[in-house]
C-alpha cells in the first residue's frame, strides 16, 4: 500500500493532519434483498444482547496484581470479559480452577483501568464526544493544553496495551484520541519518546504521525524545545531520519514541481571533481 504524502510546509501556521487509519469508520446499513425486489428478514435469531453481558457478569472473578512493589494495585473483573482478549485467553486457559490471579508487573495501571473500562461499557475516560469530531470530554483534573505529555501519554500507553492484549478495536480508539489532545512542543516530545521506545520500527500508523508533526512544525517546535529535539535525535536516531527523510522527500518534490513549471535546456549538472595530484 503506498504511503501517504506529507505536505512540509515553509510557515508555521499550518498544523499536520494526521490520518486515523480506521478510527473512523462509517456504520454500514445490514439490508438484504434482491436487487428491485422487497427487503427480506433473514430468520436468524440473535441474542439478546443483555442476556449476553449478564453472561458475562455469571463468569469467575479473575484477580490482576498491575505494578510491582508498594505501586501494586489489585484490579478484578470478570472471566469472560477479560478473555476476549487472545493474551488473557490464553494466560488463563490453564487457571480453571483455584485462584485465577495475573501479575502484571510492567503494565500502566491506568492503561490497565481503560482497558477493563473499554470491556464493561465499550469506551473509556475521557470519551469522544458525538458532537465534536476532534474533542474530548472535558477533564477537570488535567490542564486544557498537555504542557508535559501526560494526556498524550495515557492514550499512547492504551494503545500499547492494546497492541499486547490483542484488542484491534482498543487499539484504534487510543489512536483516535491521541490525535484530539492540544499539546506543546515538551509535550510531544516526550510523547515522541514513549512512541520510539515502546513500538516496533515497523509501526506506521503510530510511528508516521509523529514524524510528520516534527517535520512539519519542527522550524518552530524546535525553538520552543530545542534541547529536548536534540536529545531526541541523539537518544532515538530513526527518529531524526524519519524527520529528515520526509522533510528532504518535500524539498525533492518542490524542486521537481519548479522544474516541471520552469523547463530549462542543458540544466543537468556534473559535480565538480576535485583535482588530486599524486
Amino acid at each position: 500500500m503506498a504511503e501517504p504524502e506529507v505536505e512540509i510546509s515553509a510557515s508555521a501556521e499550518p498544523d499536520v493532519e494526521m490520518a486515523l487509519a480506521g478510527a473512523e469508520e462509517e456504520a454500514v446499513d445490514g439490508e438484504n434483498g434482491d436487487i428491485g425486489g422487497p427487503f427480506v428478514e433473514d430468520d436468524v435469531e440473535r441474542p439478546n444482547p443483555q442476556t449476553v453481558f449478564l453472561e458475562y457478569l455469571r463468569s469467575p472473578i479473575v484477580e490482576l496484581m498491575v505494578g510491582s512493589g508498594d505501586e501494586a494495585t489489585l484490579l478484578t473483573a470478570h472471566k469472560a470479559l477479560i478473555t476476549q482478549s487472545p493474551y488473557f485467553a490464553e494466560k488463563l486457559a490453564d487457571h480453571s480452577e483455584g485462584t485465577r490471579r495475573l501479575d502484571l508487573p510492567k503494565e500502566s495501571l491506568d492503561a490497565v483501568g481503560c482497558f477493563l473500562q473499554y470491556q464493561y461499557t465499550g469506551e473509556y475516560f475521557p470519551r469522544r464526544i458525538a458532537s465534536n469530531p476532534d474533542g474530548l470530554e472535558a477533564d477537570p483534573s488535567v490542564p486544557p493544553v498537555d504542557d508535559t505529555g501526560a494526556q498524550l501519554l495515557k492514550h499512547a500507553r492504551v494503545y500499547t496495551l492494546a497492541e499486547k492484549l490483542g484488542m484491534p478495536e482498543l487499539k484504534t480508539l487510543a489512536h483516535s484520541k491521541i490525535h484530539r489532545i492540544n499539546s506543546t512542543a515538551v509535550g510531544e516530545i516526550a510523547y515522541a519518546r514513549y512512541v520510539y521506545g515502546n513500538t516496533p520500527s515497523t509501526d506506521d500508523t503510530i510511528r508516521k504521525p509523529v514524524a510528520a508533526f516534527w517535520a512539519t512544525r519542527s522550524h518552530v517546535l524546535r525553538h520552543e524545545a530545542e534541547q529536548e529535539f536534540r536529545q531526541m535525535c541523539l537518544e532515538f536516531p530513526q527518529f531524526g531520519f524519519d524527520v529528515l527523510s520526509l522533510v528532504l522527500d518535500q524539498r525533492e518534490k518542490r524542486s521537481a514541481a519548479r522544474d516541471e513549471e520552469t523547463p530549462v535546456k542543458g540544466s543537468s549538472r556534473k559535480r565538480m571533481r576535485p583535482s588530486v595530484h599524486i
